[in-house]
């Protein structure tokens, strides 16, 4: 174990003695060195060398005089020399080192005074000899202590895994794999991480694995099985004769090492791989997200985007911080500040820090219930340096620290249906732990480390929607559960996994249509309910979730069961963002953070994120309730009030439907290269081809040709030949089919499974449009066009509809209430058009001279720019002056319809209408529902 602070200070302050008024570099230079790095207790032959040979940029050759690969490098002068020749010295080196050898520290001594640069941060120290003591701290890297840094993404990171990564690679290649394989991995990232952490001595792993083993590799295994079984050996049942750097390594318990494996089999490029991740510095590695990128490694598709399956810091931050951080940082100001009974109220509150429990219900590789407990560790930390001020004999605490400290890692619960991130959740809380006590040592001046390990996580190997939650913790023990269970859509769900999600929702029938996240805040409200029968206080709630939970028709399926049966309420929420990290590779979605209190025990004010844009930081702000769509509910009688798809409008629009679907396997249907080489070799056919429009035309340009032979007089047909051909391809791709609706289209052929052939001109708005754009581009086709089922059209649309439609108000509408495809809009007609609240007076408001005036001026600003697409124009980085001014007008104009002072933002719009919704549906009276509309 290593030395604890007040012993290396009390180091260093004999070294400063020692060295007081030396001045000749050659002579003593090496003795100094030596010294220096006795006064961590770590021999300098072990990390470090003199005199290595450097090529230099120009093409002579230099010698560093100490060089700690990877590290630091050190330039010694005689007392009084000028240091900023040192300096450049130093710099020069670098050119003529490897990327792998480049070290973060420079550091310059004329033997009297130090200068120190960290080439990471660019932070510069400068000192003198009789104030090292002072300053030690400054080189705690020789002790394995490095000044830990969280960042959303730090190079070292991915770095570290992709080092592992080629190793796992290596040993399955060789025949290693499965169960074996994934615990070896798990021991060897935390031998690799104590090394250089100290928790074993400074290189102990790595100096053993190179002294210990041949290049060939044929005894590496042996001497792993050897190192992970005294790992796991208290040190009074050790064999008294086992070689004395074996014996070192310290007894660490915790079932790490405890089981029994298959020993690999390596060879020298296997035992070079392993070698190469034990030099790497391990000590600036993030438990947090190592343990997701570790994971990674074991799936080599994975792999190529590593990066991009952690979840950011920044991002887990928003969850904890309202859930339980922000209360409990607020509460500990409040008791600091506090003039009497001061010392009582830190105790009892340190004695509440420690009883609290964390259960993370689908905590994968364990980043929320790392960054949890890191943050607990850290307040803490605080807490302790104010009991420290209330004692008389600081020195008492200082003796005592090790005892004081009452958070540990079996505070900490999780469920994971894999096995081997289970584990990787343990290894990083341990692993993190060992940062927190590092922490906590530097704080008091006194070494204090928690191996062998005593205590462990609780993480459980099971499926936890198969799992009854009470099993592992008993929900009135349980004060919060928190975490970001997976998304699946329904549409990507296993039928195992769609089973769990009816079984648990309990909808009947199809059992709708609900992401499988939904699940998990099912559990979870009914495992806080448990709690409140109890007379416990129910655990808090804080999840992720892809934003469709609180958008489009699952709103209507989902939140009634979470308000009725499952007795929760909002307490906080983030409105949708942009998730993910900066990653290559990185999935880009976007989700919600989603709090939940059990009725009755909801705070009075609840905190709403707010974001002006999908990836813009929020702005907080405090309303009395939450609705299940993230808004503002005190406007709303019923703030539960949820939209739920309509079969046809309610609102007093004319009906919107779907384009032609022709079901036809690409036979009937043309592009523009095809339909010119038909129309030069066969006009007759060609002439019965008609412009196919989709979404994708629409909004780019470009056009597809569709034929409809239902529309060819029979007599006619006869003498085309190729559509013919066409129409029995067509009958065979149909009667091939499993779906009963197209094996009865196969016997029609020449019709399309939906035709909708307009004869005038119609309104057309695209099924799926981009979530950069402000405003979804609409706009008329006219015949011979035949639009597709990707366009939704509105026959004898006026220029009111038009206006009403293009609004900044059903924008907002549809943003509110719409589902997503991928991160896109998808525009679902009887959730967002049948629904779609009007402004008081209705359609009349709109035909008015002005309205129609204003949405004209939009359609001529877009004629102003003949070679731009309705993609251009409506880009938000591109689109005109004169288009935006257009539809600003024509946006105040309308918002002035609903509400004679306006809108300011699209947040007041949304919640504006979610209230005339809520009296329109109140008042309307319910006609038999027929098919839906989509």
């Amino acid at each position: 174990m290593r030395l604890s602070w007040p012993e290396v200070r009390a180091r260093a302050q004999q070294f400063a003695d020692s060295w007081r008024g030396e001045s000749y570099e050659k002579g003593e230079a090496q003795s100094f060195w030596n010294d220096f790095f006795q006064v961590f207790g770590v021999p300098r032959r072990r990390v470090a060398q003199f005199e290595r040979q450097v090529q230099k940029l120009g093409g002579g050759t230099g010698f560093i005089d100490l060089f700690w690969k990877g590290v630091m490098l050190a330039e010694q002068k005689s007392a009084g020399r000028d240091l900023a020749q040192a300096r450049q010295q130093a710099l020069d080196y670098l050119d003529g080192l490897k990327d792998s050898e480049l070290p973060r520290y420079i550091v310059l001594s004329d033997f009297q005074t130090f200068e120190m640069l960290d080439l990471e941060t660019s932070e510069e120290t400068q000192f003198s000899l009789e104030q090292l003591p002072d300053h030690v701290e400054k080189f705690g890297f020789i002790l394995g202590v490095t000044p830990t840094t969280f960042r959303d993404e730090d190079p070292v990171n991915l770095e570290a895994a992709e080092l592992v990564g080629r190793l796992h690679d290596a040993l399955k290649d060789a025949g290693y794999s499965g169960h074996d394989l994934e615990r070896f991995l798990v021991r060897i990232a935390f031998c690799l991480f104590a090394d250089d952490t100290g928790i074993f001595e400074r290189n102990l792993f790595v100096d053993t694995l190179e002294s210990r083993t041949r290049e060939d590799g044929s005894d590496t295994g042996p001497l792993l099985a050897q190192i992970f079984q005294v790992l796991n050996t208290p040190e009074d049942l050790r064999p008294r004769n086992l070689p004395a750097d074996i014996a070192a390594f310290p007894y660490v318990n915790g079932e790490l090492f405890a089981e029994s494996l298959r020993i690999p089999s390596f060879d020298g490029d296997m035992r070079e791989k392993l070698l190469e991740a034990a030099r790497f510095d391990w000590s600036g590695i993030s438990p947090a997200i190592f343990g997701a990128l570790f994971q990674s490694v074991m799936d080599p598709q994975a792999r190529r985007a590593l990066g991009a399956h952690y979840t950011s810091e920044k991002n887990i931050l928003k969850v904890i911080g309202p859930l339980f951080l922000d209360d409990l940082r607020d509460e500990f100001e409040r008791i600091r500040v506090l003039k009497t009974g001061r010392r009582k109220r830190l105790e009892e509150f340190h004695a509440r820090l420690a009883s609290m429990t964390f259960f993370d219900p689908a905590c994968g590789c364990g980043n929320f219930l790392v960054i949890a407990y890191r943050e607990l560790r850290q307040l803490e930390i605080d807490l302790l340096k104010e009991l420290q001020a209330e004692r008389e004999d600081a020195r008492t605490l200082e003796m005592d620290v090790q005892f004081m400290s009452r958070i540990d890692v079996d505070q900490f619960y999780g469920i994971e249906i894999e096995e081997f991130p289970a584990r990787i959740a343990e290894t990083a809380l341990w692993m993190m732990d060992h940062i927190m006590n590092d922490r906590l040592g530097r704080e008091f001046g006194k070494s204090f480390a928690r191996i062998p390990l005593k205590k462990s996580p609780n993480i459980r190997h099971a499926d936890a929607l198969e799992t009854d939650w009470d099993d592992l913790l008993p929900a009135e023990r349980c004060n919060f559960l928190l975490g970001n269970p997976p998304f699946l859509g329904a549409k990507v769900q296993t039928p195992a996994q769609r089973a769990q999600v009816r079984r648990i929702a309990r909808l009947g029938g199809s059992g709708g249509t609900l992401d499988f996240v939904a699940a998990w805040f099912i559990k979870a409200a009914e495992y806080a309910a448990k709690a409140d029968k109890a007379g416990a206080a129910p655990p808090r709630i804080g999840f992720v979730a892809t934003s469709s939970i609180c958008q489009g028709e699952q709103v209507a399926q989902l939140w009634p069961i979470l308000f009725g049966r499952g007795g929760v309420e909002i307490s906080f929420a983030h409105r949708p963002f942009k998730w993910g990290n900066e990653a290559r590779g990185v999935a880009q979605v976007h989700v919600v953070i989603v709090g939940l209190d059990r009725r009755g025990r909801a705070p009075k004010d609840k905190r709403l994120f707010l974001y002006p844009s999908i990836t813009a930081d929020p702005q907080e702000v405090s309303v009395p309730v939450i609705t299940a769509y993230l808004t503002d509910g005190r406007r709303l009688a019923d703030p539960h009030v949820v939209v739920k798809e309509e079969a046809r409008p309610i609102n007093g629009m004319p009906s919107i439907i779907s384009g032609s679907q022709p079901i036809d396997d690409g036979h009937y249907i043309l592009s523009e290269e095809e339909y010119r080489e038909l129309e030069a070799s066969k006009p007759a056919e060609a002439r019965w081809f008609r412009p196919f429009i989709g979404a994708q035309e629409f909004l780019n340009g470009g056009r597809r040709w569709i034929v409809h032979p239902d529309s060819i007089p029979p007599a006619e047909l006869r003498r085309l030949p190729g559509i013919l051909e066409r129409i029995r391809k067509v009958r065979e791709f149909r009667s091939r089919s499993k779906r009963k609706q197209t094996l009865e289209k196969a016997q029609t052929p020449g019709d399309f499974n939906v035709t909708v052939i307009p004869d005038r001109p119609f309104l057309v708005l695209p099924e799926v449009s981009s979530e950069r754009r402000d405003i979804m581009p609409i706009g008329w086709l006219e015949p011979p066009v035949i639009p597709s089922n990707k366009l939704r059209i509105l026959p004898d649309a006026t220029l009111a509809h038009f206006a009403l439609l293009t609004s900044a108000m059903h924008m907002a509408w549809m943003r509110l209430v719409t589902g997503r495809l991928k991160s896109d809009y998808q525009y679902g007609i009887g959730i967002v058009y049948n629904t779609f609240p009007l402004p008081p007076g209705g359609l009349e408001t709109l035909a008015t001279p002005r309205i129609e005036s204003l949405a004209q001026a939009v359609l001529d600003a877009r004629a102003a720019h003949p070679q731009a697409t309705l993609a251009d124009l409506y880009d938000p980085d591109a689109m005109p002056a004169d288009l935006r001014a257009a539809h600003r007008a024509l946006d105040r104009a309308i918002d002035r319809l609903y509400r004679r002072q306006g809108f300011d933002t699209e947040i007041e719009r949304a919640e504006h209408l979610l209230a005339l919704y809520e009296a329109a549906a109140a008042t309307l009276i319910r006609r038999p529902r027929r098919s839906r509309s989509r």
